[in-house]
């Protein structure tokens, strides 16, 4: 590296040297201006933390980004607390999320024409990818044409929410999308769009990639430093808002040995959810190293990075090394851009090392070897269950149950191989079509009541097996390919069998899913199904023929064969070694180059759809799916002063592990739920109804789904299961959740949430927290927070508020249905809470003074607006 020879071009950029690190790398015949990290960083530091101080370094402009914040850097692991400004290198959203995301850019460029500025001013400053793969739905199965339907059902449906994704890709800056049908985001992400090192504008740097789902977190695993931000928090980042954040801890995870015959990387992503969830990680960027981790696939890092969020951590990183170079190289990157991923991170000191253990906050250690077959369920990712233990795992969580005619408990009403999570592990993928084809070879079908359905995340996957002759013994068994997106692991699963969904729902039949996705959170995945396991492609199989989760893989037989002979998951479990042989004859790089060639151009279909042009989009008054958002509504130029809250009473009252499906569901729309309602009574048919994120456009709909998931328990109605509560303006009288909140606002009643540990767990849903903010809650009061979801709160102008260490609503002795009086968290570390003659301090989690700026400004969007109206 040498000095940069033309200082004045970063004058240009605004960028300030004050560490004199700013030089050059050249690699072959191109040069490279860079932020030489390698002359600072010392062998014990993070390699996450690397990242940021690169990113810093880049950014100072002793404004926003100080010398300050970058000697705290320096002195991680050693200084006090810190907070840090990251400017990500791109934002990456998915349609149901992006749509909304779009849609508060729309409006705020109404609103930026309103007060007289120029709308185009309101646009993308960074590269905003977005992947449509969320909206189609496994509505057809277990036939040939079933991908060709489900994909002619999702246009009829969501025409006008595509037609709007060209639009803003027409009228916005730097925005670039991925039609429907060409995988999903994480995995096309993976293999195709992760830089891991940008190039851009005579720079290099690491690709620092946020992204409206929290399983941004998979890129970790081919070395890109990224993570999953609320849409809200997108919005911002676009529009060129760096993201203010505490330097966080680094838990180091340190891996030993290999896994060994008949474990897969599904089970040890499960088995590390379960370690970290326990050792607790929220916040906490993680890290691996050892030498464990030169025996894993980069897949298998991927499958590791992608659950990051269900163990709770930010990220879940391994640096570069020799596996990513070579993985960037079978995917089809391009030569030079592969030398240069490799030549910087060696000359930046971001090459991994296995012996390398930094000074971290903490390590953990995991042995690969003692990594056993499981599942996990039938509720939380991290409930692992050894495989000899699901049987029983089952009758405790099913309890007492009535005997069931026709089907008994348990059976399987869903098996899918679905989700970026394993879809994108071809080891795992050909694990499964080799158990199908053993099985139908030993005369094994799927049993008649299980929904069988592959949604896998890229085009490559049905290429290899095509390739290796295996797609015909997938279809034997009912696995034929239901469309390429994210379905059944987000929701969009869906009607059962007839007979199956019909026992559900009269005669109260305990029905489960398993799936090898990464949420099995309760409602999630079908509103008929009551329990649901993650599971590995191969055991999702086992449990297709099987037909029932009460019974004992390990030992009882997956059924018989035709002479009556049983056949168990060992008599049809491949050896590695056929695997390992399958996978080196049948994928080539030529699927990956294929595959992507024209990732970013539509079918007939995309393309043929009609778009609006102009700064401004029209919006239709008539529409149910894009609707204006009111959330600039009523705007002052200037934040009001922020006050207390007084005379507040509790909407809901929610126990621990609250997630965001619980507060804001994704899948289909109940017919006679308030949304379902609101849509049917504006004329929409039943079959139309579809799900709630494919409508997070309309307002309307969505807060009528705020805190409306059928398995939701609120502590208020103990007795009643789904989106009720008391309404204590009305006497206490059972309400709809919606309902009531409109009776309180009617009332000029303010509204607070109380919850347990870990609220909002689950998807960086920006709708868990808009949706509360619309029915008029001003602040949640809860034991601890998951990190996405209490930025989301924020970004809406919702004041997060935590108990003190070792309070919480019982020792409290809180009930809910008292009155609550919160004095001003302006500037304030706590604020003190009177409800009926009880008074206790609870702690306010804005934890930097860009939150508390943020929250000043009643949300995120608006200060952004008007940051802009004043330039």
């Amino acid at each position: 590296m040498s000095p940069v020879p033309d200082p004045s071009a970063l004058r240009s950029r605004a960028r300030l040297d004050s560490f004199g690190v700013f030089g050059e790398l050249s690699v072959g015949p191109a040069r490279h201006r860079v932020a030489r990290i390698g002359e600072l960083v010392t062998p014990r530091m993070p390699y996450t933390i690397r990242v940021l101080l690169e990113n810093l370094l880049r950014h100072e402009d002793g404004e926003r980004v100080t010398r300050e914040q970058i000697e705290a850097v320096l002195a991680w692991g050693s200084g006090g607390p810190a907070t840090v400004d990251v400017h990500p290198s791109r934002v990456f959203l998915h349609d149901t999320n992006g749509v909304p995301a779009f849609a508060d850019l729309a409006a705020m460029r109404d609103a930026m024409h309103a007060i007289g500025g120029d709308p185009a001013a309101v646009s993308p400053r960074i590269p905003a990818e977005l992947v449509v793969d969320h909206s189609v739905i496994a509505d057809v199965f277990g036939s040939p044409g079933a991908l060709e339907r489900n994909v002619e059902l999702e246009y009829e449906r969501n025409a006008e929410r595509y037609r709007f994704l060209r639009w803003a890709r027409s009228s916005l800056r730097n925005v670039r999308i991925v039609p429907p049908g060409k995988g999903i985001m994480h995995q096309i992400n993976l293999e195709h769009l992760a830089r891991v090192v940008v190039a851009d504008d005579g720079w290099a740097y690491p690709d620092l990639c946020v992204g409206t789902d929290s399983h941004t977190t998979m890129v970790n695993g081919v070395g890109v430093l990224g993570w999953g931000i609320g849409g809200i928090e997108a919005g911002a980042a676009m529009l060129g808002e760096s993201l203010n954040m505490p330097l966080p801890p680094v838990v180091g995870v340190r891996l030993t040995g290999a896994l060994r015959r008949g474990a897969t990387a599904t089970d040890l992503v499960l088995t590390i959810t379960e370690t970290l969830r326990s050792h607790g990680v929220v916040g906490a960027f993680v890290e691996f190293h050892g030498e464990g981790v030169r025996a894993l696939s980069l897949p298998d890092r991927a499958t590791i990075a992608n659950m990051s969020p269900e163990f709770g951590s930010t990220c879940a990183y391994f640096p570069v090394d020799e596996e990513t170079i070579r993985y960037l190289r079978f995917t089809g990157r391009p030569p030079a851009h592969v030398a240069l991923v490799e030549a910087y991170a060696r000359a930046q000191r971001l090459w991994h090392r296995a012996e390398h253990a930094a000074d971290y906050t903490e390590t953990v250690e995991i042995d690969l070897g003692a990594v056993e077959p499981s599942v996990a369920g039938p509720h939380r990712p991290q409930d692992r269950v050894p495989l000899s233990q699901v049987r029983r795992r089952f009758r405790e969580a099913a309890g007492d149950l009535p005997p069931s005619d026709g089907l008994p408990h348990g059976v399987v009403g869903i098996a899918a191989i679905t989700s970026c999570t394993n879809t994108s592990n071809p080891a795992a993928m050909v694990t499964a079509a080799l158990l199908a084809r053993n099985a139908v070879r030993r005369g094994l079908r799927s049993r008649p009541w299980v929904k069988t359905t592959l949604s896998p995340g890229s085009r490559v996957v049905t290429s290899y097996l095509d390739a290796a002759g295996l797609t015909p013994y997938l279809e034997e068994l009912g696995f034929h390919l239901a469309g390429y997106g994210c379905m059944t692991c987000i929701g969009a699963s869906g009607p059962l069998v007839a007979q199956v969904g019909q026992a559900a729902r009269d005669d109260g039949l305990t029905v489960a899913a398993v799936l090898s996705g990464n949420r099995n959170f309760a409602g999630r995945i079908n509103p008929d199904v009551r329990q649901n396991y993650l599971a590995s492609p191969p055991l999702v199989v086992a449990y297709a023929l099987a037909g029932t989760v009460d019974t004992d893989l390990t030992s009882d037989p997956l059924g018989h064969a035709p002479d009556g002979s049983p056949v168990r998951l060992a008599d049809v479990w491949p050896a590695p070694e056929e695997v390992a042989r399958v996978m080196e004859s049948a994928i080539t790089p030529e699927m990956f180059t294929a595959a992507y060639r024209d990732v970013f151009a539509g079918d007939a279909r995309w393309e043929s759809l009609e778009q609006q042009d102009g700064d401004r989009f029209r919006w239709d008054p008539d529409s149910d799916y894009l609707r204006r958002p009111p959330f600039f509504d009523g705007m002052s130029p200037e934040p009001e002063p922020v006050t207390g809250i007084e005379g507040a009473r509790v909407l809901v009252m929610l126990g621990d592990s609250t997630t965001t499906d619980h507060i804001s569901p994704a899948g289909a729309i109940p017919a006679d739920s308030p949304a379902g309602r609101y849509l049917r009574e504006r004329g929409v048919a039943r079959s139309e109804v579809n799900t709630y994120a494919s409508r997070r456009g309309d307002h309307e709909v969505m807060v009528r789904g705020a805190f409306a998931n059928v398995r939701l328990r609120n502590r208020l109605v103990p007795d009643v299961e789904g989106g009720y509560t008391a309404s204590f303006t009305e006497g206490g009288r059972v309400r709809t959740v919606y309902d009531a909140a409109m009776a309180y606002r009617a009332a000029g009643t303010p509204l607070v949430v109380l919850g347990g540990a870990q609220y909002g767990t689950g998807s960086s849903r920006d709708w868990a927290a808009k949706g509360p903010a619309l029915l008029g809650v001003r602040a949640v009061l809860a034991e601890s927070f998951e990190r996405i979801h209490r930025s989301n709160l924020i970004g809406m102008g919702v004041l997060p508020l935590q108990y003190r260490p070792g309070e919480n609503a019982r020792s409290l002795g809180l009930t809910g249905h008292e009155v609550f009086d919160i004095t001003s968290p302006a500037g304030a570390a706590t604020v003190t809470v009177r409800a009926d003659g009880k008074e206790f301090e609870a702690v306010v989690r804005l934890d930097t003074d860009r939150e508390r700026e943020v929250h000043r400004h009643g949300g995120i969007m608006r200060l952004v607006l008007r940051r802009l109206q004043d330039r």
